[in-house]
Formats: structure tokens, sequence, C-alpha cells
């Protein structure tokens, strides 16, 4: 119940700040630290003392500083290990790999094209560094990805501006509609934060801090995924291709890009991502799970020499429109992909 209203409690403060109730600075504060609000609130509800003690909350079990919580060493002893495991790691290591690059965020205005490599090159490093210590490793520190940690933070140091679009309707003089526009205008670049969490969370390996922590329910932390989980749904192209299908036709606006394309190419678009979807579930259950990247890289080719035959160009740039549509983040991949038989007017286009 923890977790389920401390999601509820997060999406409600974050909706508030693209709303239009009270200053936008104010809603603007509430929706930045929507996190640390409903982390202080619920992690102080759950030691309300009385009946709520008697459901025996589970919190985050600690141990001492600086130690892990698990019994062994800092170090997994990867030295007493044959050498065949050393080549059989290197294609999960691929895998992983494959990771960083097919999932980018795209809603974000970043300019700095050069900080994509240096954020992969830190990434490398603490990814080795995470391997020997056997830890989690951070994928999710990188502003491009589009992963848990990264689009809250980057979202937090993006620039909104909510601007009044007035529209004039046919009932008399003074009739107006007023709708609020809010668009993202920059992103502050810097990597202090990034560096101040870090420390932050060495921090927390300290004696003080691991106790404050173990004031804390785990639900909060299944919270944060049912968070993440959601915003993920809402966000689904899946989802949204199946609701315009659903919709009548006469509330939907005129200007909605998927109105050029024919109802059942749509349908036989979502089937296709329908089974994409299905075949890296079912994989991720099994002992192969490991291996669920490879179906994930296997739609590229299907991308683009299969779907083309099924679907014309522009269809495609309405369904499938890049993901990393970002100038920084292109730049840095070195332009936008073209596809077989498109020119590069089309390509540069579609990028846009």
């Amino acid at each position: 119940m923890i977790a389920i209203l401390y999601f509820l409690t997060i999406y409600g403060l974050e909706r508030l700040g693209s709303s239009t109730i009270w200053k936008p600075w104010f809603r603007g504060l509430l929706a930045d630290y929507a996190y640390v609000i409903g982390t202080i609130f619920w992690v102080g509800f759950s030691h309300i003392p009385g009946n709520l003690k008697a459901t025996h909350v589970s919190f985050v079990p600690i141990t001492r500083a600086f130690y892990p919580t698990q019994s062994r060493g800092w170090l997994i002893h990867f030295w007493e290990l044959d050498a065949k495991w050393v080549f059989a790691a290197l294609p999960f290591g691929f895998l992983v790999m494959l990771l960083f690059y097919y999932d980018h965020a795209r809603q974000f205005p970043l300019k700095k094209p050069a900080g994509f490599h240096w954020d992969f090159f830190l990434l490398g490093c603490t990814t080795f560094l995470a391997g020997i210590t056997g830890i989690p490793m951070p994928n999710g520190l990188v502003p491009q990805l589009n992963d848990i940690q990264a689009p809250v933070h980057t979202d937090s140091l993006t620039i909104y501006e909510t601007s009044l679009r007035t529209i004039a309707t046919s009932e008399g003089e003074g009739a107006e509609i007023h709708r609020p526009i809010i668009t993202a205008t920059a992103v502050v670049e810097q990597r202090l934060s990034h560096f101040l969490m870090g420390l932050l969370i060495i921090g927390t390996m300290t004696r003080p801090l691991l106790i404050v922590l173990h004031t804390m329910p785990a639900a909060v932390f299944a919270g944060v995924f049912f968070t993440v989980g959601w915003g993920s749904i809402e966000s689904n192209g899946i989802l949204q291709k199946l609701i315009f299908l659903a919709r009548e036709n006469r509330f939907i606006q005129r200007d909605e890009p998927l109105l050029t394309v024919r109802r059942r190419k749509i349908a036989l678009y979502i089937a296709c991502q329908a089974v994409g979807v299905t075949a890296t579930v079912a994989i991720s259950q099994t002992i192969a799970a490991i291996g669920f990247p490879i179906l994930i890289i296997a739609l590229i080719p299907f991308r683009v020499w299969v779907m083309p035959r099924w679907f014309s160009a522009e269809e495609l740039d309405v369904m499938d429109d890049l993901t990393a549509n970002n100038s920084a983040v292109l730049a840095s991949l070195g332009g936008p992909p073209r596809f077989p038989g498109q020119p590069d007017n089309e390509r540069f286009r579609s990028a846009r």
C-alpha cells in the first residue's frame, strides 16, 4: 500500500508541475522535488505508532560501514577464474554495450555533442569498477539514455516555459479558449550534480547515514519502480497508437500525423511491435535472459529491409520516426542513419 501511495504522490506532484495551478516557480519546485517530498512523507508515515506498527513493515537492511551487504570482501576474486571464463564473458559484455546505444531520450534539447563521448568513456570506467566489485552497472547515469535515473535527473535540469495560446470561438465577443503551452527551452548541461550525487552515495555507506537508510521502508523503492514503469507506459508508442485507433474520428485533432496513415497499416505496425515485445519478454523469463538484446538488435535489419516492403517511406516517417533525433546526439553518432534507397535530403528531413 505504501508503494502504491508513494507512486500516486510522485505522479500527482509531477503532473502538478505541468498544470496551471499556483505560480510557475512554485509548481516547478514541487515537480522538481517530487521524489524528495514523497520519500520524506512516506518514510515518516511508516513510523507512525499504533496499528501501523503491527503490520511489520519491511525496512532496508544494512550492514557495517563501508562493507558489502553480503558477507564477502569488496573485490570479486576474478583472478582465481580460469582463462576460459574471460572469453565466455566477452559476448555478454558485447550485449551490455549494445544496451547503451539503442535507447536514447529525445525530449531534451541537449546541445553538447562532445559530452556524449565523454559520458560513454566514464561509463566504461565505472562499468569496469562495477564488474570487479560486484555491484550493479551504472548505465542509468548517461543523460541521453532513457533509463531509470537519467530522465528524472535530466528533467530536473530542464528549463520549461509556459506560454498562453488563445483560441477564438464563435460563441460571441469575448468567448475564448485559453490553453497553456509548455515548452522545454534548454537543459542546464553540467556535471556538478552528477558528481555530488556520487559523493552522496559514498556518504550513505557511513554509519550515521546507514542508520538513516534503515528507517526507509522497502516499499518506497518499489514505489520508485512503479513511477518509472508508469512513465514508460504513458509515453509508449504502442499504447498511443491503440488509443488513436479506438478514438472516435470526429474528436481527433486534424493535425494528427497518424491521420495520414491507413488504419490497417497502423494495425499491422502495432502487430509487428507486439511480436517484438512478446519475444523479448518471453526470452527474459528463461535461462537465456541475457540474450534479449540480440532480439532487439535483430529488429534493426527487420526495420531496414523488411518493413519498407510493407510500408511506404511516408508511413514509416510517421509511425517510426528517429528515436534519437536531437542534433547533438546525432552529431556524436555521425549523423542520422541512411536507409537503403533513401536520398540524403530525405535523411536529414527525417532527422528534423
